[in-house]
């Protein structure tokens, strides 16, 4: 899952929490036009698997939305993951984890003032400080359930991209790769919630495989496995040894929603589908389900053309 570019932290970086207040002459970001998609990322699947309005609204239409302190810590504690493996062996602590949360914390405002947004009456900055604690308690948790001075990771927030025989391009972050001394590749990818149920866990399960069929196209290596660490309630791993069957099933898969998200762009119709993440979504006053009407179909119906193999990606 992509959290945070892979820079160097700057030796100057402050160690003190900035402050909540974004600059008065900061400018909204700007709304990007309205386009067809031309690759596929794990997140974006999930949205059109999930509700092909939200797909719509969010690739095509590209709707902006309110930041989320929860997902904001998730990009936090990514970074800090990241970052920590820069330090040698050993040097790899708890403390050391702590120590970068607020310079990490620090680096994001920096690119996105908006963020400043989500302690809007915190003058003594009591709130930012527990929401940093609950990051602190993430970082713990995942001490104990895997140790950083034992691993020496391949790659960390690995950016993988690669065509399909259809001309599909298929995109996405990966958090870390690890390559055994034998070559086994292990992709680990790291979640801030807790563990899903045994009927929910498919879905994430879904993002893993698809990073799997992306790294055996780009490298011809099948991974030896895929593990999903839990940072959230009480921390969890769970793994998953794929083979050469599991990732061409996964590749007939996008190949078929790819169709589907083509019928859509072809017709204009995305219908909104009710689900449980209803009560989170950032769309729903716009939503037919709950009263709401979509803003206008921004794209040419039906002569609009699905691009496949250039331009800019769906993320």
């Amino acid at each position: 899952m992509h959290q945070s570019t892979a820079d160097t932290l700057p030796a100057d970086t402050p160690s003190a929490v900035p402050p909540a207040v974004p600059p008065a002459a900061e400018a909204p970001p700007a709304v990007r036009p309205a386009a067809a998609p031309v690759a596929l990322s794990p997140s974006r699947a999930g949205d059109f698997m999930t509700c092909p309005l939200l797909y719509r609204l969010r690739v095509i239409d590209k709707l902006p939305e309110p930041p989320s302190a929860a997902a904001t810590k998730g990009s936090v504690v990514h970074a800090v993951l990241e970052r920590l493996f820069d330090a040698p062996a050993g040097q790899r602590t708890p403390e050391a984890a702590r120590a970068l949360l607020r310079p990490e914390w620090a680096r994001l405002l920096e690119k996105r003032p908006e963020l400043a947004g989500l302690f809007p009456d915190d003058a003594d900055g009591a709130e930012l400080g527990r929401w940093l604690a609950e990051a602190e308690q993430l970082l713990d948790g995942w001490f104990r359930l895997e140790d950083p001075n034992r691993l020496e990771p391949a790659e960390r927030e690995l950016y993988v991209e690669t065509e399909l025989e259809s001309g599909l391009r298929l995109r996405g972050y990966v958090d870390r790769v690890d390559v055994a001394p034998t070559g086994e590749v292990r992709i680990v990818d790291y979640k801030t919630g807790k563990a899903p149920s045994r009927d929910y866990e498919g879905k994430a399960m879904f993002q893993m495989k698809f990073y799997a069929l992306v790294l055996w196209r780009l490298r011809g290596v099948v991974p030896r496995r895929l593990q999903l660490v839990y940072l959230g309630g009480g921390g969890a791993v769970v793994s998953y040894d794929p083979d050469l069957a599991d990732l061409r099933a996964v590749e007939r898969k996008l190949l078929a929603l790819w169709e589907a998200i083509q019928g859509a762009l072809a017709t204009g119709e995305w219908p909104a589908t009710r689900n449980r993440l209803c009560d989170w979504c950032a769309h729903k006053a716009l939503c037919p389900a709950f009263g709401g009407t979509p803003p206008p179909y921004p794209l040419n119906v039906p002569t609009v053309t699905v691009p496949t193999a250039s331009g800019a990606g769906d993320r």
